[in-house]
């Protein structure tokens, strides 16, 4: 705990689903104000966590994504401050409350709801997390070259004086196959910048993608099955940092969806073929590489085909298979493509 942490949250503000969300006929059902109330809270903890926390707050909205919080911007509370109310709290909730509420009047009425900017949340965020931290590191080596303190005291290299970074998505939307290259980007830009991601889905079903983002960072997804219980799943889940988190018991996946999304027709599928030089997914065998523009031979073209195996009436649980045969042969350097989806986040580097 004496290491500062930052959090972004990642709020999906998809009008339609938070409608279903709040209709009366689900098990739990959990209107967006009532949210944004247990949320207000949680994020309000972690303020007062550590005098050093910071926080970011991002909304996605169907076709464009904003910020509606961050520590280092100042926030016009609007009127006189009350005796009993913590200034940090009052800029959180009438920072993220008001500009919600005006996204959502500036969307006014549509004939087709545009599909939710995750991806583009999360690359804010990522973006606000390097910032952050090369701010942080330039400010540790200029006092470094201040101080009368040993360099090694103050060194901009020691990981213990940064902060530590995580996001928190909060979802309610379906996968988007169209987004899984984009997806994949943001997830190796966050190992890149250890940044964890941690996923907590609010409605409807799971998602394969963000399952393996919260894998593939270190971070926690949970499937919230009680949601009138969303504040006590954040705070004994989400509120601790990755660095205490080896001391808790904190729910891990029992099953882990690899799936990945074909480039061709940018459907989820659970047996592809990869190209031997580009690494690109397809959903059946291909003459042409639409990547890289490589051909294949006509015989190998025939004999993938010929081994294609029969879709069934019943498809498998999700994660039992994935892309796993290669439409060239083997890939470069030897190494076939695996059932661990390693060549679909290859791919995604691209």
């Amino acid at each position: 705990m004496d290491k500062a942490s930052h959090l972004s949250v990642i709020l999906d503000l998809s009008p339609s689903q938070w409608h279903h969300s709040a209709q009366q006929d689900n098990p739990y059902p959990l209107s967006l104000p009532d949210f944004l109330s247990q949320l207000l809270t949680f994020l309000n903890m972690h303020i007062a966590s550590k005098h050093e926390n910071t926080l970011a707050v991002f909304g996605a909205f169907p076709g464009k994504s904003v910020m509606l919080y961050s520590t280092t911007d100042y926030v016009d509370i609007g009127q006189a401050m009350d005796a009993n109310t913590y200034p940090p709290f009052k800029a959180v909730d009438t920072s993220v409350t008001q500009k919600i509420r005006d996204e959502i009047d500036a969307l006014g009425e549509a004939d087709e709801e545009a599909p939710c900017a995750l991806v583009g949340a999360m690359t804010k965020a990522l973006c606000y997390i390097n910032r952050i931290t090369s701010t942080s590191s330039s400010a540790t080596a200029m006092t470094t070259s201040h101080s009368s303190r040993t360099p090694s005291a103050l060194d901009a290299s020691d990981p213990s004086i940064l902060p530590d970074p995580r996001i928190l998505i909060l979802s309610v939307s379906p996968d988007l196959s169209t987004a899984y290259i984009p997806l994949m980007n943001a997830i190796f830009a966050a190992q890149k910048l250890k940044a964890t991601l941690d996923v907590c889905k609010l409605y409807g079903p799971d998602t394969v993608f963000l399952q393996q983002a919260a894998h593939l960072t270190g971070g926690s997804y949970i499937y919230l099955t009680q949601r009138d219980a969303l504040l006590q799943y954040l705070i004994m889940s989400h509120l601790p940092p990755p660095a205490m988190r080896a001391a808790l018991a904190v729910p891990t996946q029992d099953r882990i969806d690899f799936r990945a999304a074909c480039f061709c027709h940018k459907t989820v599928v659970d047996i592809g073929f990869v190209c031997s030089i580009c690494l690109s997914i397809f959903c059946r065998p291909v003459p042409v590489c639409t990547t890289c523009r490589t051909k294949f031979p006509m015989k190998t073209l025939q004999r993938l085909n010929a081994s294609r195996p029969p879709m069934p009436a019943n498809p498998s649980l999700p994660g039992t298979t994935t892309a796993n045969t290669s439409v060239g042969g083997t890939p470069r350097g030897g190494t076939p493509a695996n059932n661990n989806g390693m060549a679909a986040m290859a791919a995604g580097l691209r």
